[in-house]
């Protein structure tokens, strides 16, 4: 019962969220004297095998072409089964939070959700995870192993390369007409940036205050200069100016960029939970007593109109 297995899914790549929960895995694996076990749904490429083998002990490559969450659940119980994992950890993506209390029931274990710190105390596993809208940390210790956890995006730092892929590569079928009950009629892909907001270094989040649809195209050409991508609070998408998968905060994406920048956002506790991790945030507000002004490096207490085009010139000039 020392060893940890990780579930990734294939779509993703080996992508910084899948690197944080590896390196997690392998510190984990390493400090119990355990293996450290991947299980990666849907078609991995060659550079994700090699990637995962130099960091595992086996790669079990489950072929699932369309993610049917019955069928996974049961092969993912299945194989745990036979590993015997102390703990399994799972990305922050919907699927793996789908999965992971689903999970934890049928193995008879504990699920935690949002981790952002994993550590040994007398041999029994904690998990640090915040709790009250980011207000505090709770420290959780399962009563029932394996413990089955979702970790935070960008929270943890990936693990080294042990050297050339050593690990076991298996194969595993997926009988697919098994307990199906349900079924995809139809699948959607929205247009993205070049990264998703989970694993992307600079953010340009824009709010309620915005007014309406328009001032995200403004938002969309400074992200173009920085190199950044565009983000929303609740607000914002709630109106229908910017999709859903843009929204940030606790009951959106939490991310941890190097920069976030708040754009007419007056910083509820919900929208903060969601940006707790960032390294830098500024903000632009024309309320000087807006709540993100108490939580940011920099602030401009200024009509966003004002400040965007003016930024978007000095940096076209920095640029020259």
């Amino acid at each position: 019962m020392s060893n940890v297995v990780v579930c990734l899914f294939a779509h993703n790549g080996f992508d910084r969220a899948a690197q944080g929960v590896t390196g997690a895995g392998r510190r984990l694996a390493d400090q119990l004297g355990g293996k450290l076990h991947a299980l990666v749904f849907g078609v991995a490429d060659d550079i994700m095998k090699a990637q995962l083998g130099a960091l595992m002990e086996t790669v079990s490559v489950i072929e699932q072409n369309e993610y049917q969450p019955e069928q996974g659940l049961n092969i993912l119980t299945q194989l745990c089964h036979e590993l015997a994992p102390y703990t399994i950890l799972l990305g922050n993506d919907t699927y793996s939070q789908e999965l992971a209390p689903r999970l934890a029931y049928r193995l008879g274990g504990s699920a935690v959700a949002d981790g952002v710190e994993l550590l040994l105390h007398e041999g029994k596993l904690r998990i640090k995870r915040a709790v009250y809208g980011g207000k505090a940390v709770a420290t959780i210790e399962p009563k029932r192993t394996p413990a089955v956890v979702w970790l935070r995006a960008r929270a943890f730092e990936p693990a080294a390369a042990r050297g050339e892929a050593s690990a076991e590569i298996k194969q595993v079928s997926l009988n697919l007409a098994d307990d199906a009950r349900t079924r995809i009629i139809e699948r959607k892909s929205e247009a993205g940036g070049e990264a998703r907001l989970e694993d992307a270094n600079i953010i340009i989040s824009g709010g309620r205050g915005l007014g309406g649809p328009e001032p995200f195209e403004d938002l969309k050409a400074l992200a173009a200069q920085l190199g950044a991508q565009v983000a929303a609070s609740r607000a914002a998408c709630d109106s229908g100016w910017c999709p859903p998968t843009w929204q940030v905060g606790q009951t959106g994406k939490k991310v941890a960029p190097g920069l976030y920048v708040a754009v007419a956002i007056s910083g509820a506790s919900q929208h903060l939970a969601g940006i707790s991790d960032a390294k830098n945030i500024a903000a632009i507000n024309t309320d000087a007593d807006a709540p993100i002004f108490k939580h940011c490096r920099f602030g401009i207490v200024e009509d966003y109109r004002k400040v965007i085009p003016l930024l978007r010139e000095k940096l076209a000039a920095a640029k020259q």
